[in-house]
């Protein structure tokens, strides 16, 4: 393994183009001529990379725990609009570089091929000319932030985010439901033209950076910036059709089932979370600091190694975004941002874990999830090379979806005292594992369509969205309710700023599922023994050996899908309502 730089002081300042420009520049200069001398130039390269990426971490992090903040809002959309510009071309002349060198230079494919396959790719992808058009998507993506992160309501008389609102669909009095569901609504429909024409902005900037590369649709520049080099749009529609197949009738008759115990003759949107007998809902825990400490108690008995990792983070009592080295920002609150998330700080090698959480079962969830995102960052953290300390969606989706699973059966005794409650909570998570899957195609799908007719209006936008819907979405009835049907999809803020990031999101479920049945099957410990070898790994291998690195078919057709989604339904059977 190759020693870490000193190239790049660790006080760099990265939001500050004029002490980057230097280093660059060293960098396009510097004299190459031997495998060895290439290596280092490697490895210098990764580390000034790793801290320009820190420093955007921090202000990325600092601005989203709080939208309100005017100096945050101000120094992130000044790198963005400054500093990022400036960095973009110099990074891809140190890119042109590395493809250049590569070819000249014979380096060890077993180490670096994924590397230059990589870089290749961008050095093909680049135009200056987009430059300035990704910097006013970036801008936009922070609108759309804020317009989000700004939405309260008054209910119950206060004032409450959308993330406290979510509470309320659990509660066993239909009335407050509908009531929280409508407030909830009518809201997002206050700010849906603002959001419609964000997105179609969007969209058109999207369409003019993939014709600038040569594309005729953002579609094939999108897999291709997304090194997609294993599959292609073909796989993601045979995943479409797998999961309406053989994960929508599933659905369906769970919505059924729903219904009956429900006593109604049609589901309502508002009917989708309550508890079908009538019990209070789930309430595992009360802050962010409690959520911690019973996730922790979790990770102690799944695996000691896990909780050594977990325990690294902190407490979970900090509520001040990144600042003084703070590893996480969990309770929701007026004025953060939408979502969940874990961002590794690439210089120190920490990873930073927000989130709104707010006493939810879901909340449960998504910590564990983002706390297998922190757990690859951490594993792979020794790796030299920045761009190994990540891995491709596809497989940081499965570290993080795993977790949901794995931990699972340990959340009785830790998170949940009460047998009945912990039933209940295994339930919901193996049901939402299994209901996840449509939607990520129906978002997938959706995207797809946007992008492949790119001249669409905000009303044909809609109706095919209406149409997937019809196919993929929830059996409830939207009578009275149409509009909010048809802007369900405003809610995905993937859609917004992270364009076609989101069938991962199946494939990963799929890989998180094998594993979870690797565990029940032959064993936790084999389980997490093959989870930790291959998130060791980092992005170090293509995708299909990262999969195999963890016992897992690198698989998402049809017959993949239906035996999985049987398997976790027939454990979906040892909890019933």
């Amino acid at each position: 393994m190759l020693i870490p730089t000193d190239f790049v002081p660790f006080d760099l300042d990265g939001t500050r183009f004029e002490a980057i420009e230097p280093y660059i520049r060293a960098l396009l200069e510097r004299p190459v001529t031997t495998r060895e001398g290439l290596e280092k130039w490697i490895i210098d390269r990764s580390e000034l990379a790793a801290a320009c990426s820190e420093s955007k971490a921090n202000l990325y992090i600092t601005m989203t725990c709080d939208t309100d903040d005017k100096n945050a809002s101000r120094a992130y959309l000044k790198y963005v609009e400054e500093v990022a510009p400036k960095l973009t071309p110099l990074f891809f002349e140190l890119d042109k570089r590395l493809v250049h060198l590569a070819d000249s230079i014979p380096l060890d494919p077993s180490r670096y091929a994924v590397l230059v396959r990589g870089a290749r790719a961008d050095v093909e992808l680049y135009r200056d000319e987009n430059v300035p058009l990704e910097t006013r998507i970036a801008v936009l993506s922070q609108k759309y932030d804020e317009v989000s992160g700004a939405m309260t309501v008054e209910f119950e008389g206060r004032e409450q985010t959308l993330p406290q609102m979510a509470r309320y669909q659990e509660s066993t009095d239909r009335a407050v439901r509908e009531g929280a569901w409508r407030a909830v609504t009518a809201r997002r429909l206050r700010d849906a033209q603002k959001i419609d024409a964000i997105y179609d902005e969007m969209v058109a900037l999207r369409t003019r950076i993939a014709a600038n590369a040569g594309f005729e649709t953002f579609v094939p520049y999108a897999y291709k910036s997304k090194h997609r080099f294993d599959y292609g749009p073909k796989e993601c529609r045979a995943f479409h059709q797998a999961c309406a197949q053989a994960v929508v009738p599933l659905a369906r008759s769970l919505e059924r089932e729903r219904a009956r115990h429900l006593n109604v003759d049609r589901l309502r949107p508002w009917d989708l979370g309550v508890d079908v007998k009538g019990r209070q809902p789930l309430r595992p825990f009360r802050n962010g600091a409690e959520l911690v400490s019973r996730t922790l108690a979790a990770f102690e008995r799944l695996d000691p190694r896990l909780a050594d990792l977990f325990r690294q983070l902190g407490d979970g009592s900090e509520c001040r975004g990144a600042r003084d080295g703070a590893n996480f920002d969990l309770d929701s609150r007026r004025g953060k941002a939408p979502g969940g998330y874990q961002y590794m700080r690439d210089r120190s090698r920490r990873p930073f874990i927000f989130m709104n959480a707010a006493g939810l079962q879901r909340d449960v969830e998504t910590m564990v999830h983002e706390a297998g995102h922190a757990f690859h960052s951490m594993l792979c953290r020794e790796e030299p090379l920045t761009e190994y300390r990540t891995a491709p969606i596809e497989f940081c989706e499965v570290a993080s979806m795993a977790m949901e699973l794995l931990s699972m059966p340990h959340w009785k005794g830790t998170v949940y005292e009460r047998e009945e409650e912990f039933a209940r909570a295994c339930r919901q998570n193996i049901k939402s594992a299994l209901v996840m899957l449509p939607w990520t195609a129906q978002i997938d799908a959706f995207q797809h369509w946007v992008y492949e007719h790119p001249g669409h209006t905000a009303a044909q936008r809609r109706q095919a969205w209406l149409e997937l819907d019809a196919t993929f979405g929830a059996d409830v009835s939207w009578d009275g309710i149409e509009d909010a049907r048809a802007h369900l999809w405003h809610r995905q803020l993937h859609i917004f700023g992270l364009p076609f990031y989101y069938i991962e999101y199946g494939i990963a479920r799929l890989g998180a599922l094998q594993l979870w049945l690797i565990a029940l099957e032959e064993g936790e410990k084999k389980a997490i023994d093959l989870y930790t070898r291959a998130l060791s790994l980092g992005g170090s291998r293509p995708l299909p050996d990262l999969f195999a690195a963890c016992g897992l078919e690198f698989d998402f057709g049809p017959d993949r899908v239906k035996r999985l989604a049987d398997r976790a339904a027939r454990e979906l059977e040892k909890f019933p309502e």
